[in-house]
């Protein structure tokens, strides 16, 4: 980080650092003819002219490359001539070897240079792409509080297969985390399907299971239209994992629909607990195959109970020594520890054990439950019946918590 900022700062053109780092070329170049006066004649100096011509090209640009070049021919030049040897055979195999050497080194600096801008533009797009698919949650919704973090293994860019999104209803929060088979720009399009099917239909009054059959719908036609039919089995192996958690606002539980996707994590009262879906589905854009019921499972989820919602970037990632992260055991030490918090720890600790790129792309979301808030008053009355319904509504199935 230290040499990086360095490097900034001496391709920085109205820099400090740049000028002092010119200023030093220059006298190098400088002293080149004035030690020639002094040394005997049967010793140059000629050859460490090359020296501030490649840093300069290197640090500065090719434009500062290219004016360092030109001192440095007109200062071999002035040693030439100050020993009347300037038409000597060897004078001139230096001169023309230090031209054509600079005129090198400047083209592959302007090359460099050209390279850097346009990965900068193409990081710029990649950020704006992200802003647009992977929108920020927001910090609240209804009475949880909501935390995310995202890393990206591609390089350079910030866009990756996993996503994840929040929605509201009347009476619940909905959030949705994924991934899309594949990883970094290669899954935009998958990733784009999948977050524009569930923006467009989880705020609707439906039951999770239709919102389910919803996205089902709606990822396998999105990727049956896209598919360029070159390749029979590029349309089985497109998928993308997901879960779906639904938590009422009036009542101390959560929904959970995995479609092959990494139990959620339960922290209560300092314990650790997976929500195990009995029965997951298939991952989405597969579902179709094997008529695939959505059925909700339902856990208790109290006030001051903490959600975490992860990817499997997050629990493949391998130390040095190929030793998998170890999730479970490093959240039970933050289990009081407020969302932002929590996702920071773990983020933090997991590219601590890596200590190297990700591998894969990796997202977190952590969930804390506030308070219930109850319906409005006029729709107390009916509030009894309403939960009595859910209770007795198929495939939901009250679930116990511990390990």
């Amino acid at each position: 980080m230290e040499f990086g900022s360095r490097l900034s700062a001496m391709q920085d053109p109205v820099g400090s650092g740049c000028r002092v780092f010119l200023a030093v070329m220059i006298a190098i170049i400088t002293a080149v003819p004035i030690a020639d006066h002094f040394l005997p004649e049967d010793i140059h100096l000629a050859h460490v002219l090359v020296v501030p011509v490649a840093l300069a090209s290197a640090f500065t640009g090719a434009v500062r490359g290219a004016l360092t070049g030109l001192a440095a021919v007109l200062a071999l030049v002035a040693a030439g001539a100050e020993r009347h040897t300037l038409s000597s055979e060897n004078v001139l195999v230096q001169l023309g070897s230090l031209v054509l050497l600079s005129v090198l080194l400047v083209l592959i600096s302007a090359l460099r240079e050209r390279r850097r801008h346009e990965l900068q533009e193409l990081r710029e797009v990649s950020r704006a792409t992200q802003g647009v698919l992977l929108r920020p949650l927001p910090t609240h919704a209804g009475p949880v509080t909501i935390a995310t973090a995202y890393r990206s293994a591609g390089d350079g860019d910030r866009i990756g297969g996993d996503l994840y999104a929040v929605a509201r209803t009347a009476r619940a929060t909905r959030l949705l985390i994924g991934d899309v088979r594949g990883k970094g720009l290669c899954s935009i399009g998958d990733t784009e399907t999948v977050l524009g099917a569930f923006r467009a239909a989880a705020h609707r009054q439906e039951p999770l299971a239709e919102l389910m059959e919803s996205l089902e719908a709606g990822v396998r036609w999105e990727l049956t239209e896209s598919w360029d039919g070159t390749n029979e089995s590029d349309i089985g192996e497109r998928f993308v994992t997901a879960a779906v958690v639904e938590i009422p606002d009036d009542e101390p539980y959560v929904r959970v629909v995995s479609c092959g996707h990494l139990p959620p994590i339960l922290l209560h009262d300092g314990t650790v607990t997976t929500l195990d879906v009995p029965e997951p589905a298939p991952p989405l854009g597969l579902g179709g195959l094997t008529g695939s019921s959505y059925a909700p499972t339902a856990f208790p989820f109290a006030p001051g109970d903490r959600l975490l919602l992860y990817t499997d970037g997050v629990t493949e990632a391998r130390n040095g020594a190929g030793e998998f992260y170890p999730l479970m055991s490093r959240v039970a030490e933050w289990a009081d520890r407020r969302p932002d918090q929590l996702v920071r720890k773990v983020t933090d600790d997991l590219l601590a054990h890596v200590a190297a790129p990700l591998q894969d792309d990796m997202a977190v979301v952590a969930i804390l439950r506030d308070a219930l808030g109850g319906p409005p008053p006029r729709a107390r009355a009916h509030a009894g019946a309403d939960t009595a319904a859910d209770a007795d509504e198929p495939g939901v199935r009250p679930a116990g918590r511990g390990l």
